[in-house]
Formats: structure tokens, sequence, C-alpha cells
């Protein structure tokens, strides 16, 4: 009966590298054991026992016996102090990085199971699992996933593109943020342009057709809101829509440029600015329908459903 209730525990001294197994039933039995195995003296002041994880004193019965088998004890002589140092230094660093592999290795297992499971997990992870992921070599993914490598293979290249559109739709939202913020501002200036419009958009029209045909054919074709948005504020492409947009890069250069009051080297700069900014809208959008084809995928993707493409380096 006895010999049921021992605990077992593993000891050591402050500076020591080896521990030691004992076995005892109360914290006087395994101070009296350790001082023996360790070959610390008895005849002067009792030793300390300490919990090795934190230094936490262990000196009452009760919270000994709630202690788990096997805790590990360092056991402190007169005048020794815990250190969380007290280790060698090389092997107290070479422990550090194996839990860090350790945990690295249990991560990447988790998140391999989740595609075991459903590969449409890949959807729903963050960016950090899925660089995880991807860093993996391929045989050891290939291992856990019970898949050949090619298929891996093929698999990572999917989470790549994953990471690649997120990166893509962060700065879509960035560009989406401006143009909003450019939005804000434009009734003020609408407003404006409105009061500074003595005579009637008529009139002003036969005075501009008077005055040059082209500046007449840009007025016409883009509008007083359209041109009002150019000539006043910062950055016009990202207030106009697409269309607007296409609308001022098929204007003459010299008409605009009329129109708008300004050399043809700053109508032909704001042409490129438009051009470019149509460019980015296009390829947004482009990538917006590519994550819907994604999202609307089946609820479970078997293997086979993965086409097979080559990964990028």
């Amino acid at each position: 009966m006895a010999a049921a209730q021992l605990k077992p525990c593993l000891v050591r001294r402050r500076d020591g590298q080896e521990q030691y197994g004992l076995a005892a039933s109360c914290l006087r039995e395994l101070r009296d054991k350790a001082c023996g195995m360790l070959a610390i003296d008895k005849t002067g002041e009792p030793i300390t026992l300490v919990l090795a994880e934190d230094g936490t004193i262990v000196d009452d019965e009760d919270y000994f016996l709630c202690l788990p088998p096997n805790t590990k004890f360092v056991a402190l002589a007169k005048n020794e102090k815990w250190s969380s140092k007290s280790l060698d230094s090389g092997t107290a660093q070479h422990s550090e990085a194996a839990d860090e592999v350790d945990c690295g290795a249990e991560k990447w297992k988790q998140l391999a199971r989740q595609l075991k499971d459903d590969l449409s997990n890949i959807i729903l992870m963050s960016e950090e699992d899925l660089q995880v992921l991807i860093d993996v070599p391929y045989s050891d993914l290939a291992e856990e996933l019970a898949q050949s490598q090619p298929k891996i293979q093929v698999l990572q290249d999917t989470l790549q593109q994953v990471l690649d559109r997120r990166e893509e739709e962060r700065q879509s939202r960035q560009l989406l943020e401006l143009y909003l913020k450019a939005l804000k501002n434009e009734d003020s200036i609408l407003s404006k342009v409105a009061e500074s419009e003595t005579v009637p958009r008529k009139e002003v029209d036969e005075v501009d057709t008077s005055a040059s045909h082209a500046g007449t054919s840009a007025r016409i074709a883009l509008g007083d809101q359209i041109l009002a948005a150019l000539k006043e504020k910062p950055a016009p492409e990202l207030c106009l829509d697409s269309q607007d947009l296409e609308l001022v890069l098929k204007e003459d250069t010299q008409a605009l440029a009329s129109a708008l009051r300004c050399d043809k080297q700053k109508a032909e700069a704001l042409q490129q600015a438009c051009d470019q900014e149509l460019s980015k809208r296009l390829q947004q959008v482009q990538t917006l329908h590519s994550l819907r084809s994604t999202s609307k995928g089946k609820k479970t993707l078997p293997w086979e459903d993965w086409p097979s493409s080559k990964r990028k380096k």
C-alpha cells in the first residue's frame, strides 16, 4: 500500500546538468533522499526544494502531493539561490532551440491535418499559416498528407497564389481608401465651381465655341463635373470612375489642354495618370473575380480536383 503512494520525481543540483529520479511519499522523504543522491551534507540547514521551471519553493506537504508525477526539482543547499540560468548556457540555448523547432513542427502538422480534412480550409487560413505550409519541405508535407510530392508541389503553389492574391486585395483596399477620401471632398469642390460660374451652361458653351473649337469638343465630351475635378482635385484620377477615365483617355491632348487652360505637357501627364489608374482598376477587378471563383469551389475539394501547375520560385 505504501509503495503505491510513492511519487516519482526528478532532482538535480543548482549548477548541475545531471538529474536523478527519486520516489518519495512525502516532501521530507524527498529531501532526505535528495541529500543522499546529490551528496549534500545533512548536518547543515535543511535543503530547499524548488520547481526547476520557475523556482517556486515547495515547502508544503499538501502542495507537494498535488504536483504531477515526474515533477522536476532543484535542490538548494545553504546560501544557494535558484536561477533560470543555472544550467550551462550552451545546454539552455540548445533546449530553447529544440523547443522552438518542436513548436514549429507541431504547428505545421496541425495545419496540414486541416487540409487533409478539407482543402477549402485554405481560404480560412491566416497569411502566417499559409506561409508556414509553404515553407515546409515537399517530402515532409507529402508524408504528413499521404500524397505524392508532385501533388504537394501543386498544393504549395496554390497556397502561394492565395497569399499573393491577399496582398493584391490589401493594395486594392488601400487604393479604395484613397479614392473614398477624395470623394469626401468632391461635393465642396463642385459647390465652389458652381458658385464661380455666373453664366448658364449654354452660354458658356457658346463662348467656348467662339474661342476654341478644340476646347468645346473637350467640354462637351467630358462635361462640367469631370472638368471641375480635373482642374481642382489633386490626383484627380482617384476621383473619377472608370468610364470617366476612359473618356479622358479618348480626348485629344491639345483639346484637353485647351479645355483645362493648361499646357499640353500637363495634359499628357494627366492622361498618363488616368491610364495607369484605369489599368490598376481593371487588374483589381480580375483579381476579385479570381478570388470569387476560388471561394465558390466545392465544400470539400478532393486532391484530384486541383490542376497540375508549375511552382514559381
